[in-house]
C-alpha cells in the first residue's frame, strides 16, 4: 500500500511542477520555425519579427507582447533569400490595423532592398495596440504579414491561464490528501496499539 502512496505522490509532484512552470516544457528558443509565433508567411516566403527594449532588458526579445512603453527597436528578418532581392518596407500604425484611414502612422520604412536580410526601425511606443505591416513594392506579399503588438497592457487570458495550472495542481493535491486521510490503511495505522 505504501508503494502506491509514494507513486501517487511522485505523480502529483511531477504534475504540479509541469503545470506551474510551463516554460520548462516549451521555450521559445528551442521551437521549430513553424511553431514560432513571431514567424509569418509572406506569400510562400517566411519573415521573423522581433522587438527589443534594451533600456529595460538588454537581451530580451519580444514578439507581440511589449512590456514597457518607450523606445523600441523593431527587427524583421527576411528568412527567405528571395525576399532580399526585392524592395521590402514596414509600416507601424497605432490601432489594430483594420481601418487604415483612421489609424495613425507611427513609423514608415519605405520599401528598399535589404541584402543582409534585416529590416530595422526604431519607434517610440505608448501604451496600447499597434500593428506592424510588412509589404513589398513589387507584390503585396499576398496577405501582408501583420503583427499586432500589445504595449504595456495586461493580457487577462494569459493571466488566467497562469493561475489555472497551479490551482488545479493544488486542488488535486488537496483531493489526494483528503482521500489518503480517509483511507482505511491510515485509520488502521492510527488505530494499531502502540507498545
Amino acid at each position: 500500500m505504501m508503494k502506491y502512496v509514494i507513486e501517487a505522490g511522485a505523480t502529483v509532484l511531477l504534475l504540479v511542477t509541469t503545470l506551474s512552470h510551463p516554460g520548462l516544457v516549451a521555450a521559445h528558443g528551442g521551437s521549430d520555425m513553424e511553431q514560432d509565433p513571431c514567424m509569418r508567411l509572406a506569400g510562400e516566403s517566411a519573415v521573423h519579427f522581433s522587438a527589443y527594449q534594451p533600456q529595460y532588458e538588454l537581451k530580451e526579445q519580444y514578439c507581440t507582447e511589449i512590456p514597457q512603453e518607450g523606445d523600441t527597436y523593431l527587427v524583421v528578418d527576411l528568412v527567405d533569400p528571395m525576399l532580399r532581392t526585392e524592395p521590402i518596407g514596414m509600416r507601424v500604425v497605432k490601432g489594430n490595423g483594420r481601418n487604415e484611414a483612421d489609424d495613425q502612422i507611427v513609423a514608415d520604412v519605405r520599401p528598399s532592398f535589404h541584402p543582409d536580410g534585416v529590416l530595422r526601425s526604431e519607434v517610440k511606443l505608448d501604451e496600447g495596440l499597434y500593428t506592424v505591416i510588412i509589404a513589398s513594392e513589387k507584390q503585396n506579399l499576398l496577405k501582408r504579414p501583420q503583427y499586432l503588438l500589445r504595449v504595456h497592457m495586461v493580457d487577462y487570458q494569459k493571466l488566467v491561464l497562469s493561475i489555472v495550472g497551479p490551482l488545479l495542481g493544488l486542488l488535486l493535491c488537496g483531493w489526494l490528501g483528503y482521500k489518503f486521510a480517509r483511507s482505511r490503511w491510515l485509520q488502521r495505522f492510527w488505530a494499531a496499539p502502540r507498545a
